[in-house]
């Protein structure tokens, strides 16, 4: 479960990012943040992913309380987590294979391990065959596809995601959506920041409006106020 109380974040600019935000995610969830640009979603999933850390309240994940997590531990609890990019974050250097392997590198994961590991996440996200091609050379969905199995390669409890089809177009971002349910369906906890309200509708799953940092009462997608 994610459990925040009366979580608050200031940025040293003085800028309210968010302001006593109260949020419970069951565990094996998917729901969906939502509110204009600079309502403060992309923020809550990094506070989430401790990218950064909360001015005021506190924030539980799986009972453990973020506070009490030392910087140099984490790398180690974001391994439990996926977290995915609008922007992919890919090494244009590496091949999809490399890119996808990362984590379980960093982790020191044996290398057979990683291979299947890596294979497994690319069949996932039907890239099995690119495995060896370099970024630049895929489509702008077929690179988001990269950067979804290289979340999910470390068989994590929970996916974050950060406007992960605002490059795409309608309907690679329903397969993008898909692909996202078919994780939540084996028991992954799923948190996507969107403002694609037509999108969130489709999927009907619970939605979570922000508003200038402040959390509205959640709705159900095919109620989701047009902003």
């Amino acid at each position: 479960m994610i459990l925040l109380q009366h979580v608050g974040k200031r940025y040293p600019t003085g800028q309210e990012a968010l302001t006593d935000v109260n949020l419970e995610i069951d565990d094996g969830e998917m729901a969906f943040l939502t509110g204009h640009s600079g309502a403060g979603k992309s923020t809550l999933l990094k506070l989430l992913a401790i990218i950064e850390r909360p001015t005021r309240g506190q924030i539980l994940i799986a009972g453990q309380n973020l506070s009490a997590i030392s910087n140099r531990r984490v790398p180690y609890f974001r391994r439990r987590m996926g977290i995915i990019f609008q922007d992919h974050h890919l090494l244009h250097d590496r091949t999809v294979g490399d890119n996808v392997a990362l984590p379980l590198v960093i982790a020191g994961v044996g290398h057979q391990e990683i291979s299947r590991r890596v294979r497994a996440a690319l069949d996932k996200v039907g890239l099995l065959d690119k495995e060896r091609a370099l970024p630049i050379t895929l489509s702008t969905g077929e690179q988001q596809r990269v950067g979804i199995a290289r979340a999910v390669v470390n068989k994590p409890a929970i996916l974050l995601a950060d406007e992960p089809t605002g490059n795409l177009d309608p309907e690679l971002s329903l397969e993008i959506m898909m692909l996202f349910e078919a994780f939540n369906r084996v028991g992954v906890t799923v948190l996507i920041a969107s403002h694609d309200h037509e999108l969130i509708r489709i999927m009907d799953k619970r939605a979570i409006p922000l508003a200038g940092g402040r959390l509205a009462e959640s709705h159900p997608a095919q109620s989701v106020p047009l902003q």
